[in-house]
């Protein structure tokens, strides 16, 4: 049976940096957390001029993965516990914060220098209580090796976590969370399926897409009741989406800044301790 929608969530603008704004869907006003998806930003298209300087200094995090999706350009990632990676379009990159990290991010050093254009999602997921004092780790995969699912012509999604038509995505998760990126052509008819009682969304990042007899713009996050199983989208241009959907997590939720704990207390004790200089050093 179709699964209906609960809640359409607009992106609205959000100043994240002096120089860099993103669309937030999640939280919202209307609806905070389908948990473990914390917080959605898109940073929307971004004509970056040669010689810009647009890097967000190292900041921390605890206690959950911040994940991004590359959608146009380069992005280049640095870290406290000694990653450093460029990713480019198509391209997904996983940090898991765990006890405590700091990390810098933003366009490569050549999108500087050239110019070009840029554009990201980034998704923070959230992870059990018992997994938050666990060591940091990073992980990404290439636009290739995500496997392709839902193929048909005029469809081009990739799994790049979680089980979905017996394919496996090559991103570790602490609880089952399945994420599908990608585009659909104007016309075609995609049919998704969830598990029943899982948190279930649906950015869409372009375009303007047909679900459930209703049509719905970019930049809004579909959210959908947990119970059935079958979402059916037809594009009503060419689009651009994220799927996803995961096993809830649940447990409390305290989110600030740049950490989400369980408490308030604990919180504060990540604030203390970033201030304090626990989460390392690092020279971006």
């Amino acid at each position: 049976m179709k699964k209906k929608i609960a809640h359409i969530l607009y992106g609205r603008e959000k100043q994240i940096t002096k120089e860099e704004s993103v669309r937030q869907p999640l939280p919202h006003m209307e609806f905070r957390f389908a948990n473990p998806f914390i917080v959605l930003h898109h940073m929307p298209p971004k004509q970056i001029e040669p010689g810009q300087k647009l890097r967000i200094h190292p900041h921390p995090h605890r206690g959950f993965a911040p994940v991004t999706f590359m959608l146009q350009g380069e992005g280049y990632h640095k870290d406290s516990a000694g990653h450093s990676e460029t990713i480019k379009a198509g391209d997904v990159q996983w940090m898991f914060a765990g006890k405590g990290i700091l990390h810098s991010e933003g366009p490569t050093g050549n999108i500087l220098r050239d110019g070009g254009t840029q554009e990201l999602i980034q998704l923070w997921v959230n992870v059990p209580a018992a997994n938050k004092g666990d060591g940091p780790t990073y992980q990404s995969v290439t636009k290739e090796v995500q496997p392709r699912v839902l193929e048909q012509d005029g469809v081009d999604m990739r799994l790049a976590s979680g089980i979905y038509e017996d394919k496996n995505g090559p991103l570790f998760t602490y609880t089952p969370v399945i994420s599908i990126i990608g585009t659909v052509k104007k016309g075609k008819q995609v049919q998704f399926a969830a598990t029943p009682g899982y948190w279930t969304l649906l950015y869409i990042a372009k375009g303007r897409a047909c679900i459930n007899q209703e049509s719905i713009e970019h930049y809004n996050l579909i959210v959908f009741e947990k119970d059935n199983e079958e979402i059916v989208l037809t594009a009503e241009e060419d689009i651009q989406l994220l799927f996803l959907s995961a096993e809830p997590i649940n447990e409390p939720v305290a989110a600030k800044d740049n950490f989400v704990m369980n408490t308030a207390a604990e919180i504060q004790q990540a604030i203390a301790d970033a201030e304090s200089g626990l989460f390392g050093s690092l020279d971006f």
